[in-house]
């Protein structure tokens, strides 16, 4: 493991492999450790690419942040200053979920480091942006007004950031309850996206201006968080923009969601990805 600091952030990394830069980037605050995403990272190293498996501000080993407009253009402009911190860039960014949206407004801020997009599960559609809002801030803020930081420092949500940085626990005690409570207002606020736009912190005009090739693997009609009509949308707002169905069955998510209340992973199947990934980065 390496760690780098990136705008001021202590950030975990490993970097595996010596081909061509791909970055991972998994959904929820999960961190690199996840089953599913070391696998699918070595699968990319056997087709002959390196790949940054990492940990994202807030997540895993990497260090707590709370600054910004939002946690996914933190989280972005991180992603972007590693690949310029490892000096491989550009990368083939691939982003799933949260790391999807992560992907994006990387691609948008600092289309320099980004040679590629592969995204699947984009987060979108009313439910599933009002639940993130809540899921993402909800907890914490309330613990903040309720108990303060010691009350967020012991939600189960942190215990993993906590166990394996022991210095954000610091880092969160340090915090003023007020300016962490209203840092959650307006992250909170910023998962409403743009008019006209499916993602939040994205815009048309963001999404118009990616050059670069992207991939969009087309999500399944029973998935409520990350719904076919965002994949569908995205994919017509990025011009050139592929459209592909994905290599699993059309509930995978809902069927990762019930695995998932039973210990397993919902990246489990990533490592199938492999082959199609490895095939858009040698068109």
């Amino acid at each position: 493991m390496a760690r780098a600091q990136i705008n001021g952030i202590g950030i975990d990394y490993e970097l595996i492999g010596d081909g061509p830069l791909s970055i991972i980037t998994p959904g929820g605050r999960f961190s690199k450790y996840t089953p599913g995403i070391r696998e699918l990272g070595l699968a990319l190293v056997a087709g002959g690419r390196s790949v940054l498996l990492w940990d994202r501000p807030n997540c895993g080993a990497s260090d707590l942040c709370f600054q910004g407009d939002s946690e996914s253009t933190l989280n972005a402009d991180a992603l972007a200053g590693l690949i310029r911190h490892v000096g491989r860039g550009p990368a083939l960014v691939i982003g799933g979920s949260a790391g999807s949206r992560v992907s994006l407004i990387a691609a948008s801020r600092h289309p320099d480091v980004v040679s590629r997009l592969f995204l699947l599960w984009i987060s979108g559609g009313p439910i599933s942006l009002a639940s993130l809002g809540a899921h993402y801030t909800a907890g914490s803020a309330v613990a903040a007004v309720t108990g303060g930081m010691a009350a967020v420092a012991a939600l189960a949500e942190w215990q993993e950031q906590l166990t394996r940085n022991p210095g954000n626990r610091d880092r969160l005690l340090a915090l003023d309850p007020e300016t962490f409570i209203d840092t959650m207002q307006c992250w909170c606020a910023s998962f409403f996206p743009t008019p006209g736009s499916p993602v939040p912190c994205m815009t048309p005009v963001d999404f118009a201006a990616l050059r670069m090739p992207v991939m969009i693997l087309r999500s399944g009609k029973s998935d409520l968080y990350h719904t076919r009509a965002t994949s569908d949308e995205v994919h017509r707002l990025i011009p050139g923009s592929e459209l592909a169905e994905p290599p699993w069955d059309d509930t995978e998510w809902n069927d990762r969601m019930s695995a998932a209340a039973h210990g397993e992973s919902l990246f489990a199947h990533w490592p199938s990805l492999a082959p199609q990934i490895l095939a858009f980065t040698r068109r």
